[in-house]
């Protein structure tokens, strides 16, 4: 015996105002993520030990090409 399938009443729609993001959909991680490039970019707030010199340098490479 098989189980008889049941189908939807109404098809989805497709389009309109429910597909639209929030303006903050998009401003938190946009933020969030400027924000951790900024942490990471300023030495200043660093205390961290010594790490490899050729990661300074590439981290004092970027902050030189964005300060441009």
């Amino acid at each position: 015996m098989s189980a008889p399938t049941h189908s939807r009443p109404h098809p989805a729609a497709s389009g309109g105002v429910g597909n639209l993001l929030p303006w903050w959909a998009l401003a938190l991680p946009t933020l969030a993520f400027i924000t951790l490039l900024v942490l990471i970019l300023n030495p200043v707030d660093a205390h961290a030990a010594g790490g490899d010199p050729a990661i300074t340098h590439i981290v004092e490479r970027v902050q030189q090409l964005i300060a441009r």
